[in-house]
């Protein structure tokens, strides 16, 4: 292992440039300066020691270097396992060839049927030894074997230093002491196929840089970032992309359009989404976070087929280029509830649930995130976890259909993080004690047991989870809580990493049934569940907000998995949608957290080629609650509203005939 190089000596002017050796004082000196051997560096500490030496000894500003990091991994190692295009380790050093993935220097829209633009308009992807975060040309100039790059942290890190100099020097700029000289570098170094992304990748970097940042590695290294609030890099001007006139995205997001056909399908029906003019017919209430559960290629080649699903976005993993394919007034098919797909817009990210390391990047996120935040203002949709909701949070519409709904994007999307990109952080909102909690484990540290991500009953590779697991009594070995929707046949609630039927999530609110020493018991599918949660590391924290409870007199009252319009609210020609009452009851007392009201609504699949399908619109008001990992809704006129200390409210009626949100 190598010894660190004496710290370099920094000038006081803004702008200085590296001083080439010391002088006879400085000298002296020598032996203080040295930073702690390898052999002296606490195990927790060695990844913080590898910036400082990495940035020494190839004279990259260390933050420069730890936050391009940070926005490569959030600093995560993954030891000598690749993401899905060929990153490896915390500086995300790209190897397709170790990894096994073709690369043939044509980046089309992740693989889209030919004649589909590409994500670059049209610009060839650089060659592998011509990119900036190629792992092999990191080896060359660090003179270590790349296998090690791929395995060795610190290796790892010096490749990334080394190769941000060699950018700085190809771009004819010196290796200043000032991180503001490093943007156009950083620019580069993100490898982005058009120029929005490069400026936003390295506008990120920078505001990682002046906000700094803090935490705890996959590998339990405890980084820190100090903040440099007065860094204000000195960027350059980068030509526009030509953006489609289709697309509707954030403008710091490069997006592309790739349409979902609307043509007829059969003699009654056309597909593959509906025409509607939302928000003017219908509010859009939901943004849908699914995963595709298949590779990108194929799913764009999927939307294109008339007879299958669709959805409004997708993400692609490897570097969060953003592809539109229905307008966001129209419905897409994407949720398996016709009522949520009224009510919302779907955003596929590529990745499958259980690989959530190579397909969960984080420029994917933070690609998500800007476009969840355009949408959400766009279209005043509250930022919390009963409007930002899971393709696995969505309610079935009919007890039948439950066994068949998805569970993506499953219990490693990091839910906490991704709030944070939202600008909505997640966190206690009341004190301990309170009647209400949001449940929020932390997602590095918290790691239930998982079976089923090689293969059927074997467990996981420990990782870190969003989800908390639901047991009938205050013990870990009671049994879990069993969900007679999911299994109706009466079998029992696994560990399996798809088995929804005794999980909660980050972000989800819970009205609280009881306690017991560590333990918390919350309302969740007409039963009393269990959950561990310490106050030294809390899986939940205090909640504010409203509850419904059945109305006096009531024992019990019926759940539903779509508010549907009273029988004569539909107009001649629509046929009637009946209710059918999920197989779940809500008992006198129990209590559960509302994230608003409406009234029932239905709208049938499109019979029009240019004009939407009417809707359908009751007068019949119903309470969306959380009714367990779903969603779910009850009459209004079933239940009274309290706020979380108990004491009962009136909801106000706005404008347009719902109530205000709570």
């Amino acid at each position: 292992m190598r010894r660190p190089v004496a710290p370099r000596i920094r000038s006081a002017v803004r702008g200085h440039r590296w001083m080439i050796g010391v002088t006879a004082s400085a000298a002296l000196l020598l032996p203080l300066l040295l930073g702690p051997s390898d052999d002296d560096v606490a195990p927790d500490e060695r990844l913080e020691h590898d910036f400082t030496s990495a940035a020494d000894e190839y004279h990259v500003p260390h933050s420069v270097l730890m936050a391009v990091a940070y926005q490569q991994s959030r600093w995560d190692s993954h030891i000598g396992v690749p993401s899905v295009s060929g990153g490896y380790g915390p500086m995300h050093l790209v190897d397709t060839r170790a990894a096994g993935i073709r690369d043939d220097g044509a980046q089309a829209l992740a693989g889209a049927p030919a004649g589909a633009p590409t994500a670059n308009g049209g610009k060839a992807a650089l060659p592998p030894a011509e990119r900036p975060t190629d792992l092999r040309r990191a080896a060359r100039l660090i003179g270590t074997p790349a296998a090690r790059l791929r395995t060795d942290t610190t290796a790892n890190v010096r490749g990334g230093a080394a190769l941000l100099a060699a950018t700085q020097r190809q771009l004819g700029k010196q290796l200043s002491a000032d991180p503001a000289d490093w943007w156009e570098t950083v620019a580069r170094f993100a490898g982005a196929e058009d120029n929005e992304s490069a400026a936003t990748y390295a506008n990120d970097v920078f505001t990682t840089i002046r906000q700094g940042a803090t935490r705890t590695t996959d590998t339990g290294q405890h980084i820190t970032l100090t903040a440099s609030p007065g860094v204000r890099p000195h960027t350059v001007m980068l030509r526009d992309t030509q953006r489609p006139k289709q697309v509707e995205c954030p403008p710091e997001l490069t997006c592309s359009w790739l349409s979902s056909p609307h043509v007829k399908i059969d003699d009654e029906a056309y597909g593959n989404h509906d025409l509607a003019d939302r928000p003017r017919d219908q509010k859009i209430e939901y943004i849908v976070i699914h995963d595709t559960e298949a590779t990108l290629s194929s799913m764009l080649q999927t939307i294109q087929v008339p007879t299958e699903p669709s959805w409004h976005y997708s993400i692609r993993s490897k570097d969060g280029h953003v592809t539109q394919h229905v307008r966001t007034k129209d419905e897409a098919w994407h949720s398996g509830s016709q009522f949520v797909n009224d009510r919302s817009i779907g955003v596929e990210h590529e990745g499958f649930l259980k690989q959530p390391d190579a397909w969960y990047s984080e420029r994917m996120y933070r690609a998500s995130a800007r476009l969840v935040r355009y949408l959400a203002k766009k279209y005043d949709i509250p930022l919390d976890r009963q409007h930002i909701i899971g393709h696995d949070n969505v309610p079935a519409p009919t007890a039948s259909t439950i066994p068949g709904m998805h569970e993506d994007p499953g219990p490693f999307w990091d839910w906490r993080h991704y709030f944070d990109l939202l600008g909505a952080p997640l966190r206690a909102t009341a004190g301990a004690d309170s009647d209400m909690v949001t449940v929020l484990p932390d997602y590095k540290t918290h790691s239930p047991v998982f079976t089923g991500c090689v293969k059927e009953g074997e467990r996981c590779a420990t990782h870190g989870s969003s989800a908390v697991r639901l047991h009938t009594e205050p013990a870990d070995d009671a049994p879990l809580i069993q969900d007679p929707g999911r299994h109706p046949e009466g079998d029992d609630s696994t560990d399996g990493v798809s088995d929804l039927g005794s999980r909660v999530s980050a972000g989800q609110q819970f009205a609280v049934a009881d306690r017991s020493g560590d333990w918390t018991a919350i309302w969740f599918q007409g039963e009393k569940a269990w959950f561990k949660n310490p106050k030294n590391r809390p899986t939940a924290v205090g909640a504010s907000g409203r509850m419904v409870t059945p109305k006096e007199g009531l024992d019990e009252i019926p759940v539903f998995g779509r508010p549907l319009p009273e029988e004569s609210a539909y107009p001649e020609g629509i046929a009637v949608q009946y209710e059918s009452p999920l197989p779940y009851e809500l008992g006198e007392g129990q209590r559960y957290v509302t994230g608003g009201s409406l009234v029932g609504s239905y709208t049938d699949r499109s019979a029009f080629d240019t004009t939407p399908s009417p809707v359908v619109d009751g007068t019949e008001e119903y309470y969306e609650i959380q009714l367990g990992h779903r969603l779910a809704y009850v009459r209004a006129s079933d239940v009274d509203v309290v706020n979380s200390q108990g004491s009962p409210v009136a909801a106000a009626p706005t404008k347009t005939g719902r109530t205000a949100r709570p």
